[in-house]
């Protein structure tokens, strides 16, 4: 039967009642999937058909095993990674932008797009407290958001030297430094080891108790040195000291490249913003916007003092791919064929405002330290200074700490994951969505004494 308006109508609407019980669900259910359920998963493991299938035979079957193999992230009691829930404007703009489809490379392609980034970039680059003439691109995550940042620096340091490394590759050019933090996340040196500069070639500086960069122990610094430093240890949550930093690189004339996956976002907030006092100083950020603001998967967000460095690395055009004399997001950014992205942190950003913003940010953190609290209470170390969302918590012995996060797991009313960090097993803890609450913390902290006083051995814990 031939498409027709109507039925892709109908269609939208069974689909919109489909999303609506899972959302319904999302707070009752266990956060983890039933090992039943993602084994049913294997019930798609058919050769591709011969026969077209209804657009409503296919809702079904996506909805019938998918939807109960999800990881419940939507809810308020998922502490996992550092994932945010979707905020419901966010999760509204982007059923508008899959309906929209439409192609955000050229402005040609899609004015409203190119229009919605714009105004989001510039929205998050304020927020941020980056400077007003620092320009960006949205990619998919900190990842790709590391490697645009890390681009610009590697095409402006080897400019100045006379090389043009993105038509002349890294065979034979000056050698690029990069200095990074004894506990540097992976998806820096991910971005690195993409870039052709190399995981093993960095140069590692110690870092304290927090695992913060010891800006004493910085190596001597040249002009073709990138120094890479933390607003948010994944881990802990600590900042690098970013203003000594800066002024001992900006003097040897080298970049500083910010990875601030989440904690940027704490620049947001009256009471936090002390947290990324020097960050600013920097010459290029990445951050996610599917973090801390919940604009849902995927998000992340680049931005570069000098947006001409950016564009350097990243400008292409040919006969039929014309640029126009605006700001064209492909220039900026890796992908040529892009989502409108813009569209969904726009309207995340535009929902809560300045002063939502800020209290979201803050009500996370205060959750975080109503965990590290209830935990410390009932006997459990908290290894880290709570400063923002992360809580690293053990529960005796690294067999009993894993054995209770497993545990935990199992049981399904929250979920944490483990960590290793300075020589110490813990649960790591990231509060980072709109939709915990006080009640979800409760029931957490009851959950998590539960699993780990059946976990313990009496010695454990004391």
């Amino acid at each position: 039967m031939e498409p027709t308006i109507a039925s892709n109508i109908a269609l939208l609407d069974a689909t919109a009642r489909r999303a609506q019980e899972y959302l319904s669900r999302s707070t009752t259910r266990a956060v983890a999937p039933q090992t039943a359920d993602v084994d049913a998963l294997r019930e798609l493991q058919k050769p591709f058909p011969e026969l077209p299938s209804p657009p409503a035979e296919v809702l079904s079957v996506i909805d019938r095993l998918g939807s109960p193999a999800t990881v419940a992230t939507t809810g308020g009691r998922y502490f996992g990674f550092v994932n945010g829930g979707v905020l419901p404007a966010a999760l509204a703009a982007s059923w508008m932008v899959s309906t929209w489809d439409q192609n955000v490379s050229l402005r040609v392609m899609s004015p409203a797009g190119g229009a919605f980034e714009d105004v989001a970039l510039e929205w998050a680059i304020d927020v941020l407290g980056l400077p007003r003439t620092a320009g960006g691109a949205l990619v998919t995550g900190a990842t790709m958001a590391n490697f645009c940042g890390l681009a610009a620096a590697r095409h402006a340091l080897l400019r100045r030297a006379g090389w043009l490394v993105e038509d002349d590759g890294l065979f034979g050019a000056p050698p690029v430094r990069v200095v990074v933090g004894d506990e540097v996340h992976i998806s820096l040196l991910k971005a690195l080891a993409l870039l052709g500069l190399g995981r093993r070639r960095v140069e590692r500086v110690p870092v304290d108790r927090q695992g913060r960069m010891r800006a004493d122990a910085l190596p001597d610094l040249d002009d073709r040195t990138i120094v890479c430093v933390q607003a948010g240890n994944v881990n802990s949550g600590a900042f690098d000291p970013a203003r000594e930093i800066c002024r001992r690189a900006h003097e040897r004339g080298a970049w500083v490249h910010v990875d601030g996956a989440f904690g940027l976002w704490a620049a947001a907030s009256p009471r936090f913003r002390h947290l990324t006092d020097g960050f600013g100083d920097a010459d290029s950020w990445a951050t996610d916007g599917h973090k801390w603001p919940n604009v849902g998967y995927d998000c992340g967000i680049a931005a570069v003092r000098d947006p001409e460095a950016l564009r350097g690395a990243m400008a292409m055009a040919s006969a039929y791919f014309a640029p126009g004399g605006r700001r064209e997001p492909s220039q900026f950014s890796p992908e040529m064929s892009r989502r409108a992205r813009g569209v969904e942190l726009w309207a995340a950003l535009r929902s809560l405002g300045r002063q939502g913003l800020a209290a979201l940010i803050e009500r996370t953190a205060d959750h975080a330290k109503r965990f590290a609290d209830g935990l410390r209470d009932r006997g459990y170390e908290i290894l880290n200074d709570v400063v923002i969302n992360q809580v690293l918590v053990s529960f005796g012995t690294p067999e009993v700490t894993r054995s209770t996060v497993s545990k935990i797991q199992e049981e399904g009313v929250l979920w944490c994951g483990a960590t290793e960090w300075q020589g110490h097993t813990a649960m790591r803890i990231s509060v980072s969505s709109w939709a915990t609450t006080d009640e979800d913390v409760r029931v957490s902290l009851e959950a998590i004494d539960r699993a780990a006083r059946e976990c313990r051995r009496p010695e454990s814990v004391g």
